[in-house]
């Protein structure tokens, strides 16, 4: 279980980081990523996680789905076997050029100034030991596609892992999706 908790954190911040970048419109975001890890542990553990999310009995898995959606995020499967997380980004966050603070654990995140439509980020997490290094490239304010290197550690053994992520703008009202503190 302990595994899964750091890959749903190193996730969560792998995923959010896009819909928190440099001139982005405030609102209801939707990001898609599709991983692929160097053992397949990454998969097998994240595979592992839906259908443990699928058997719980209906009250339970709300409240997980609550829960989540208090720290800003709302999860569920993408076509082709990724992941989709849904986040909000108020107008303050999209001013300060925000990237987002990892809520578990103590991660610094670097990103360089734009150049055209491209920002260059990186970032080193203690919990989960973490760190990672990507590229996003903007659509204008409402859309983007970022890709990205990752080692962090699953089962006390390093791993490896691309990222491949896109994020739209869904609505300037971002429904039960709390923004990220």
């Amino acid at each position: 279980m302990k595994h899964r908790l750091a890959l749903l954190a190193t996730l969560t911040l792998a995923l959010a980081t896009g819909a928190y970048a440099q001139s982005t419109k405030p609102g209801l975001w939707e990001i898609n990523t599709k991983m692929q890890s160097s053992s397949g542990e990454m998969e097998k553990a994240m595979a592992n996680m839906e259908k443990q999310m699928a058997s719980m009995p209906p009250e339970q898995r709300k409240q997980m789905q609550d829960m989540m959606a208090k720290q800003g995020v709302s999860m569920g499967s993408a076509s082709g076997g990724g992941m989709s997380m849904k986040t909000c980004l108020t107008r303050e966050m999209a001013e300060r050029n925000e990237l987002p603070q990892q809520q578990q654990g103590d991660c610094k995140t670097t990103q360089s100034p734009r150049s055209g439509n491209t920002m260059k980020f990186s970032y080193v997490c203690t919990q989960p030991p973490s760190s990672g290094e990507g590229v996003m490239t903007f659509s204008g304010d409402t859309a983007y596609t970022m890709k990205m290197n990752t080692t962090t550690t699953v089962k006390d053994k390093a791993e490896k892992m691309s990222m491949d992520s896109s994020g739209k703008w869904l609505s300037a009202d971002c429904g039960s999706i709390k923004p990220r503190k």
